[in-house]
Order: C-alpha cells, then sequence, then structure tokens
C-alpha cells in the first residue's frame, strides 16, 4: 500500500512500568518525547461532539469497538528522533486463549493492493485465531513474528506447530521513515500484552501514527451500535485504520470540496487518492463465518459513503468476526460434530445497517481525532506534515448547512 532516538511512548491503556516489567531485559527506552509533546487530547473532537452522527441507531457506552464483548485493544506508538512516525494496534477477540477458542470470521477485499497476511485462511477456514495486528506496510513481517511469539507462549499452546498469524497494514511512508522498519516483535508483543477494554485512542496513536486520509492526517478511529431490543439488542463496533484519499464527505456534507483538498481537483492530481484502510468489525451476535463476511462487506458501505476514490493503489480490507461465546470454536466443538446456533438470514439486516454506520463514524473519528504529525527532513526524505483536519472550518460548515432547527444529530447524542 500506498504512502538519536527520542522516544518510545505506548498509549491505549498500557504504563510505562509494566512495559519496563515485562521488557526490562530487553534495555529499551520507553517515554514521551521531550523535544516536542503531542498536541493535548482535548484540542481534539470526535464526530459526536460537533453534532455528526450518521445513521439512525446509537452507539454503545464508549461508542468503540470495546462495546462488543470482552474485546480488548492495544497500542503502541513510536515517535522518535526526526523521521520515525509509526506503531501498532492490536485487537484481542476476548480474553482467553484465542488460538484454543477460535472466533467465526469473515474477510472482504475491495480493493486488493496490500499485505493483509493471514486472510486466506480466513477466508478458507472462517475463523480467526490469533490477535489482528495492523501496522505499516514493511513491517508485516515483524508483526507476525510478534503474534507468532506470543501465541506460542500461552499456556495450553505447548505443542501448537502452526498459527494464523493476522496482521494487516496501510503505508505510513510519506510522515514515517518506512523503510527503517522501525517496529520490532517486542512492539507488537507489548501492543497485544497491553490490550485493555474501555475506551481506546484515536487519532495520530498506533498504526495510524503515520497516516494520511483524504490530505489531511488520518489515524485510528473507532464507533459502535446498539440495535434496539426489538431487533435482538445486538451489538457491532468498527475500528478503522485510515490512509486513503478521494473527496471527504462526513455525515453528507462536502467537507473536502468546501475546503478545497480533494482528489482529481481541477481534473488533476494535486491530491493523492492512494493508500488504503483497514476495517476491523466485530458482533456479538451469533453469525458464522458466511454472514460474517456479508458483515464486513457493509463496512465497505460506510467507507464508500465517507468519499473514498478506492484508486487503484489503495488497498481497502474489512475483517469481520463474533464474540458470542456460543460460535467460538472450542477444542471440544471442533473434535467433531458441532451445533451452532446462528441468526436466520432474514434477520441479519439491522446489522448491516448498524456496521456500515459504525464504520462511517470510525472513519470521521479517525481524522477529527488526529493530532499534526510532522517529519523533518533528512539525507534519505524532505520534510512532510500531516495536517490535521481544520475542526472551526467544519463547525462552520455544519453550521452553514445545518441551520438550529435541524436538531436531529442532537437528538442521536442524547441518546447515548
Amino acid at each position: 500500500m500506498r504512502p538519536s532516538s527520542v522516544s518510545r511512548s505506548l498509549s491505549a491503556f498500557v504504563g510505562l512500568g509494566l512495559l519496563c516489567a515485562a521488557f526490562g531485559d530487553l534495555g529499551r527506552s520507553w517515554a514521551h518525547d521531550a523535544e516536542k509533546p503531542a498536541p493535548a487530547a482535548a484540542e481534539r473532537v470526535r464526530a459526536r461532539d460537533i453534532g455528526i452522527a450518521p445513521g439512525l441507531f446509537a452507539p454503545g457506552p464508549l461508542n468503540a469497538i470495546t462495546d462488543v464483548g470482552d474485546i480488548r485493544v492495544g497500542q503502541v506508538t513510536r515517535i522518535e528522533g526526526a523521521d520515525v512516525r509509526t506503531g501498532v494496534t492490536a485487537i484481542l477477540p476476548h480474553g482467553g486463549n484465542l488460538f484454543q477458542d477460535k472466533v467465526p470470521a469473515g474477510v472482504v477485499v475491495a480493493n486488493g493492493f496490500g499485505k493483509f497476511a493471514g486472510t486466506t485462511q480466513v477466508a478458507e477456514l472462517g475463523e480467526v485465531e490469533t490477535p489482528i495486528v495492523l501496522t505499516n506496510t514493511l513491517n508485516v513481517a515483524q508483526a507476525i513474528d510478534g503474534i507468532v511469539d506470543w501465541t506460542l507462549r500461552q499456556p495450553g499452546n505447548e505443542s501448537v506447530r502452526s498459527v494464523n498469524a493476522v496482521a494487516g497494514e496501510t503505508n505510513d511512508g510519506h510522515l514515517n521513515a518506512i523503510r527503517k522498519r522501525a517496529i520490532t516483535r517486542a512492539d507488537v508483543v507489548a501492543a497485544i500484552e497491553g490490550a485493555r477494554s474501555g475506551p481506546v485512542a484515536e487519532g495520530s496513536v498506533g498504526a495510524g501514527t503515520g497516516t494520511m486520509a483524504f490530505g489531511w492526517k488520518g489515524g485510528i478511529g473507532t464507533s459502535s451500535r446498539v440495535l434496539p431490543p426489538a431487533l435482538g439488542g445486538y451489538r457491532v463496533g468498527v475500528l478503522v485504520q485510515t490512509n486513503y484519499g478521494g473527496t471527504l464527505v462526513m455525515d453528507g456534507l462536502p467537507v473536502g470540496r468546501a475546503l478545497g483538498r480533494y482528489y482529481l481537483k481541477d481534473h488533476g492530481e494535486r491530491t493523492a487518492a492512494d493508500g488504503s484502510i483497514i476495517l476491523v468489525v466485530a458482533t456479538d451476535a451469533p453469525l458464522g463465518d458466511r454472514n460474517l463476511t456479508r458483515l464486513a462487506h457493509r463496512a465497505i458501505a460506510g467507507l464508500a459513503r465517507t468519499g473514498s476514490a478506492f484508486s487503484n493503489g489503495s488497498g481497502d480490507y474489512a475483517i469481520a468476526f463474533s464474540t458470542a461465546a456460543d460460535v467460538r470454536r472450542t477444542p471440544a466443538r471442533r473434535a467433531g460434530v458441532a451445533a451452532y446456533p446462528e441468526l436466520s438470514n432474514d434477520a441479519v439486516s439491522p446489522l448491516f445497517v448498524a456496521a456500515a454506520e459504525a464504520a462511517e463514524e470510525a472513519i470521521y473519528n479517525s481524522l477529527l481525532m488526529a493530532t499534526t504529525i510532522e517529519r523533518q527532513a533528512t539525507a534519505e526524505a524532505p520534510a512532510a506534515r500531516g495536517e490535521a483536519l481544520d475542526i472551526a472550518a467544519v463547525r462552520a460548515l455544519i453550521a452553514r448547512h445545518r441551520p438550529p432547527t435541524d436538531n436531529r444529530h442532537e437528538t442521536k447524542r442524547s441518546s447515548r
């Protein structure tokens, strides 16, 4: 996919003390950037904070993928020296032994210019048996290595001789010195071992540290939806790593065109559309791999609503899994004939709607929460700047297109 050490900061629920205790023997330095601290999170907003709340369904309590089941997310952010701007994001479908208690899953490729390791086996067997790890293009090998190392060390896996590591990527080479391949196996293991339930850090963190989207700074974003009791009360959550282009539309508002930054402007390629996106979709509905594949397709529908160009050089992938305990593929169930409960085809349409809505909003959150990231000039590459989306300009656009009498978003925000 397209595009002296100061800090190695661990984000999203991993404390410095925990990391040093776990990896003190490696002699690594983990601290916040002393030269240029990242802007405070309070300076950025999520979509609902400014009245952007796409769709019909209400979000979960955290409006994050961690609203679903026992999902945990961990992230390692690497901002070092002049030009290292990258990281790792790990998603764990549950807190148990993922290899032994596999989760049903499906994967969809909207455009295959990418390196999403492990997805052919997911498509073949319909299951995920490891954490899902996201990083940059040239560090997929290190991601696989870290996943395998962590999996083999889990109690109960002493006889395991084959692991299908699931590792996706986008290319952060515009802001990150990607050829340095700064991510290590230890970074990947740290992200996995530091994964926690609860709020998820968004924007310029983890695997989204160096990514771009629509010509602005992209990153990690997440959102969720809860179906009403009459539709089953199931939850759907999405986490994205955005690094793609097109003409940004936010809940129907022509943001990219209004701000003068979009693909094929004046019929030229002033703003590149190449890049990639990974969408990770989770639900607690009892679905098998066939309907999870269908659910992943609907996340692509949410991507389309944001104005994606789906360009030649973009790798656009969605992977979906279920956290429902009754459909988990345990050793006992895999040993013979097993019966799995499954939501009927006639009942899945509301989940499809929820997946599209959560994917769309997760993408908006990745942009709105992202902070400006700069890469300094070196002998290998010129300086580069990933400018954060101008929130004041987006607010002004909302006010212009939606007068105060249009309170549909405020109503949805109060339903949380």
